[in-house]
C-alpha cells in the first residue's frame, strides 16, 4: 500500500496572517515522518472566488478551470491537515468556501486540524468537524490548539510550547491511520 498523500491546507488569505508560518511549522514536523508524503496548500495560491458554480458541486459538472483545477488538487489527497484561523467563533470564510467548491473530492478521506486564536482555534475547529462530516471526511480526535497568547510572541511570530510538537505528532499519527483505513472505501468501483 502507497503511502497516503496529505495536503496541509493553509486557512487564510488575509495580509499579515499567521497561518503561512503555522503550515510551514506543521510541514516540518511532519517532514520528519516516513509514514506519509505531506504538501503544503495555500488557498491564496488557489484563488477561488465566492462560489460560482450553477450547479450543485456533488454532481461534479463544474463550468469554472479554478473549480476544475482545485477539484484536482483536493482529490490527489488521501487526507488533510486544515490549518484555521477562528475568526468571529468559527473558520475563516475563504476556507468555509474552498470546502463547499466540491464535494465527492472529499468523500471518504481523512481531516486532522490545526486551529489558532484566542481560544486556540477550538470553536473554529468545531465548526469545521460539523463541515467535514457534511462533505463525508472522517475528523480524528487529536487537535492541536495554538494560543495567540502561549504560542506566539506579539501575537504574530509562532513560538509554540514544546508540547505542540508532540500534539502535532498525535494528531498525524491518527490522520495518517485513518487516511490509510479509508483507502479501500475511495477505490471501491474503479
Amino acid at each position: 500500500m502507497p503511502k497516503p498523500k496529505i495536503a496541509i491546507i493553509i486557512g487564510a488569505t488575509r495580509p499579515g496572517r499567521v497561518g503561512g508560518s503555522v503550515a510551514e511549522w506543521v510541514h516540518q514536523i511532519a517532514s520528519t515522518r516516513d509514514d506519509a508524503a505531506f504538501d503544503l496548500v495555500d488557498l491564496r495560491d488557489v484563488s477561488l472566488p465566492f462560489l460560482d458554480e450553477a450547479l450543485p458541486p456533488s454532481l461534479q459538472q463544474y463550468e469554472n478551470e479554478h473549480t476544475k483545477q482545485w477539484a484536482a488538487t483536493v482529490d490527489a489527497y488521501d487526507g488533510y491537515v486544515f490549518v484555521t484561523p477562528e475568526y468571529n467563533h468559527s473558520t475563516s470564510a475563504v476556507l468555509k468556501n474552498a470546502i463547499d467548491f466540491l464535494y465527492t473530492e472529499w468523500n471518504n478521506k481523512a481531516a486532522g486540524f490545526v486551529g489558532y486564536g484566542s481560544a486556540g482555534g477550538s470553536r473554529a475547529i468545531e465548526h469545521l468537524r460539523h463541515i467535514m462530516a457534511e462533505v463525508q471526511v472522517a475528523t480524528v480526535r487529536n487537535q492541536v490548539m495554538l494560543s495567540l497568547f502561549n504560542d506566539f510572541e506579539d501575537f504574530t511570530t509562532l513560538e509554540p510550547q514544546p508540547l505542540q510538537t508532540d500534539a502535532v505528532h498525535a494528531m498525524l499519527d491518527q490522520l495518517i491511520a485513518w487516511s490509510s483505513a479509508l483507502a479501500p472505501l475511495r477505490t471501491k468501483g474503479e
